[in-house]
């Protein structure tokens, strides 16, 4: 039985990223914004990756922490696990990956992630894995379409060029009206649930910055506890905080560890 000190975290092509996000993330929807792919190995097959790239708007996430230049912080915009990996391997990976960009990218100071508590969990991992709990919203930008699809609203807005975006402006005819009027039109249904914000100061001499108050977990609503898809009432001991789907594109970061350091 493999342990989680076996996997190995290096950067991958963004191709073989997309292949295992449509074939285990939860929502099988890539983030068309990420610049950063880092796969995770078990036993030499890649079996997680996580992604990371700009937050979708800028002008609202640099406030969060203070003089943030838009250079120096990431968000963690997708990140999926395949059940072959061992116990603890999210946490372990994550743990590699912040050691590479603090050698290889010394001028990101904090990462940004979003946990889905309508469709997925409410982020155990990320708790786990030293993020701080900074921001915990219901749910009002995931939606039911009548053919069962979930769409969110940011894919919809004016700046995004998502797949779903051109299909649905096209079948209803609505080439310029807000994200809004076309769910209306597609018969979008909220999905109840909520968003949870996490950061992780990779700088810790930037906590400071912080402008927004830390939430306790134990604060976190019994309500608005998921594990799994499931709501649960009770804390969580695992999960896998997946962010949501995210829009944008731009290429690849560059990050070369050496094999010692992704051990």
């Amino acid at each position: 039985m493999g342990r989680a000190k076996n996997i190995v975290v290096r950067p991958i092509k963004s191709a073989e990223a997309i292949a295992l996000v449509r074939r285990v993330h939860y929502s099988g929807k890539v983030t068309q914004n990420s610049q950063l792919h880092l796969g995770v190995y078990f036993a030499g097959h890649l079996e997680g990756v996580m992604q990371f790239g700009p937050p979708l708007d800028r002008r609202k996430v640099l406030p969060l922490v203070r003089d943030t230049l838009w250079n120096q912080m990431l968000e963690l915009n997708r990140m999926a696990f395949t059940d072959a990996l061992p116990r603890n391997s999210e946490s372990r990976a994550m743990a590699v990956a912040f050691r590479m960009l603090r050698k290889h990218r010394p001028d990101i100071k904090w990462i940004l992630s979003f946990s889905d508590a309508t469709q997925c969990g409410d982020g155990t991992i990320y708790r786990a894995s030293g993020f701080q709990l900074t921001g915990i919203k219901a749910n009002d930008g995931v939606f039911l379409l009548p053919d069962g699809r979930v769409v969110q609203r940011m894919t919809l807005e004016p700046a995004t060029a998502s797949v779903i975006k051109r299909e649905l402006r096209q079948r209803y005819n609505m080439p310029t009206q807000p994200a809004a009027a076309l769910i209306k039109a597609a018969g979008g249904k909220p999905i109840p649930g909520y968003q949870f914000r996490y950061i992780r100061f990779l700088d810790p001499a930037w906590r400071d910055r912080l402008t927004v108050p830390v939430i306790p977990f134990k604060d976190i609503p019994a309500e608005a506890r998921m594990y799994r898809g499931k709501k649960t009432r009770q804390p969580t001991q695992r999960g896998t905080g997946h962010p949501p789907a995210t829009g944008g594109a731009e290429p690849t970061l560059t990050l070369h560890p050496r094999p010692e350091e992704v051990a």
